[in-house]
């Protein structure tokens, strides 16, 4: 009997272009699906999904998930594409919409606030498609597309969640990661993603001449965006920035206590 193809979900956003253009749509031994970064983790927790590129957040809510690639969506310095808005400075800040399309930028904006700015404000949800600028909350959280180029309106105050991060702690910061939810054929996978990734970073001016108008971005700004603003290795800095950013989520009870991630093989360099 034949083995069922391993089923990778990954979503169509700009950043994960460099890590699933060397994927095939179908392939005899996997096949790759998109959706939404939410949903991609729901359907890994229900077992539709064997591999998913999932919000680092989410890789924290199951024991048994591996994070199975060096391959990740990260930055180490300023990101353009997740800012927080405010009408008032930082400590200020009494009511936070959240833009519902990132858990883990969600959970950075919060981690900043309560641990940096000493401040923790009533949260409200923020959806894809509302106009951000009519919110009445003193700070917006806004993430992909319509976070770069904005028109700050009435937002006084913006600040590069990525930057703002980096300054503050000196270690990068993880967005996104490969999770497997079963010890099943990771070897095959870790090449497999790590593979795609190295693809896609060899491809990176194709990819920014391909995609750059359905972004609403000039072409040179796609290619900074993908070569200078993001980083897609998982190395020994980026593993110290993630115990840092869960013990402080933890403590915000966003992740459980204690989180301790499981490792397949990834590179430490």
């Amino acid at each position: 009997m034949s083995q069922r193809r391993k089923r990778i979900g990954a979503v169509s956003y700009l950043n994960t272009k460099p890590l699933v253009s060397g994927l095939d749509m179908v392939n005899d031994r996997y096949e790759l699906v998109f959706d939404l970064p939410s949903r991609l983790a729901d359907r890994l927790a229900s077992g539709e999904l064997d591999v998913a590129l999932i919000p680092s957040v989410e890789a924290t809510l199951n024991p048994d998930y591996r994070i199975v690639s060096d391959a990740c969506i990260g930055c180490r310095g300023p990101v353009w594409s997740v800012k927080l808005l405010s009408k008032v400075p930082p400590e200020q800040i009494r009511t936070l919409a959240l833009d519902e399309g990132s858990r883990t930028s969600r959970a950075l904006s919060r981690v900043i606030l309560a641990n940096k700015f000493h401040c923790q404000p009533a949260l409200s949800n923020l959806s894809m498609e509302a106009e951000w600028r009519n919110s009445p909350t003193d700070a917006v959280l806004i993430i992909g597309d319509r976070a770069m180029n904005l028109d700050r309106g009435d937002f006084e105050h913006e600040w590069d969640l990525g930057e703002v991060w980096n300054k503050w702690t000196g270690l990068p910061f993880v967005f996104a990661m490969w999770v497997a939810r079963e010890a099943d054929q990771l070897d095959f996978l870790a090449e497999l993603l790590s593979g795609a990734r190295d693809h896609g970073l060899q491809q990176l001016d194709k990819l920014a001449a391909e995609n750059h108008a359905a972004y609403g971005l000039s072409e040179q700004q796609c290619e900074d965006y993908l070569k200078n603003r993001l980083h897609f290795w998982l190395g020994a800095d980026e593993k110290r920035a993630l115990c840092l950013f869960f013990e402080y989520a933890s403590g915000l009870s966003i992740v459980p206590q204690n989180t301790e991630l499981e490792f397949h093989d990834c590179q430490t360099a």
